[in-house]
């Protein structure tokens, strides 16, 4: 068993493809619990697809693509807060508009590149190919993250919870949900490397909801979804080592895994506890009245 453990990280670059899995993976959970509570996941998935012709645009004009990805997030975002304020849509549907225009567009550009070998890498990310300079970054930009959810993170669940109250006690509500977009975006470039454009929204979604299945308190909802990250992250990498699979599909899969386990199986909320509690006998009374 530990030999199983110790053997991949031998080489150099498992050992830079696990910690930039566990990083990226525990920091999208952590923001996926304000994701799921706010019933923002639709909007995890639009700027994840709509970060694709940033990146690409970076990649043509030879600059770093996060750069692209991360201006191309906040443009998404923006987008979608406009067609909300002038037009009678509802959000849903400014979101579908704007992430599947971008995300065509990327494709698009996509195709004019003579090599796509390496922007293939963005849809479905190549953890295995990471630098030592890529896992300084990821570092980085998942420790500015965290650090702006842990410091205000007070502040955002008031948010999350009750906007009207939040904004009667002086918050700034439109700035602070502001912060959570930017965030996102700055998340999406953080798992870019380690999940691809296509499924970097799994580990923004799936920590969050399993959380929420197990838990009751927002302090505990956050340990437990960075925490299925994480292991999301080892299970995957450690799966694509031993058995050659794609590693982007593992981690999602590891996460798909505990949410059915949290969904069958949790105490409170759990399908199984469910059904108990409906077919249980129930106490009879004594027929004694006093």
């Amino acid at each position: 068993m530990i030999d199983l453990l110790l053997t991949p990280l031998q080489y150099p670059f498992m050992q830079n493809a696990l910690a930039v899995a566990v990083i990226s993976a525990a920091v999208c959970g952590m923001l996926s619990a304000w994701l799921v509570l706010m019933g923002w996941s639709l909007m995890g998935e639009a700027v994840a697809h709509s970060i694709l012709p940033g990146v690409v645009l970076a990649f043509i004009l030879g600059i770093p693509l996060g750069v692209g990805a991360f201006v191309f997030g906040l443009a998404a975002v923006a987008l979608i807060g406009a067609l909300g304020q002038t037009t009678r849509l509802k959000r849903d549907t400014t979101i579908g508009v704007v992430f599947t225009s971008l995300f065509a567009l990327g494709l698009v550009l996509m195709s004019t590149v003579t090599t796509q070998t390496h922007l293939q890498h963005i849809l479905f990310g190549n953890v295995l190919g990471t630098s030592r300079a890529d896992l300084y970054q990821v570092a980085a930009l998942a420790a500015v993250t965290a650090a702006v959810l842990l410091v205000k993170r007070r502040d955002f669940t008031l948010v999350a919870f009750d906007r009207i109250y939040a904004r009667a006690i002086g918050l700034p509500v439109g700035v602070l949900t502001g912060v959570l977009l930017v965030l996102l975006a700055l998340t999406t470039v953080t798992a870019l490397q380690t999940l691809g454009v296509i499924l970097v929204v799994a580990v923004l979604v799936i920590p969050g909801a399993t959380a929420f299945l197990l838990v009751r308190s927002f302090g505990a909802m956050l340990a437990v979804s960075s925490a299925v990250g994480a292991v999301s992250a080892v299970a995957g990498v450690y799966a694509s080592y031993w058995w050659d699979l794609s590693t982007g599909g593992s981690i999602v899969l590891a996460a798909s895994a505990q949410f059915i386990l949290a969904y069958l199986l949790s105490p409170k909320r759990g399908l199984l506890s469910q059904l108990w509690r409906r077919i249980r006998p129930r106490p009879r009374s004594s027929g004694i009245h006093t």
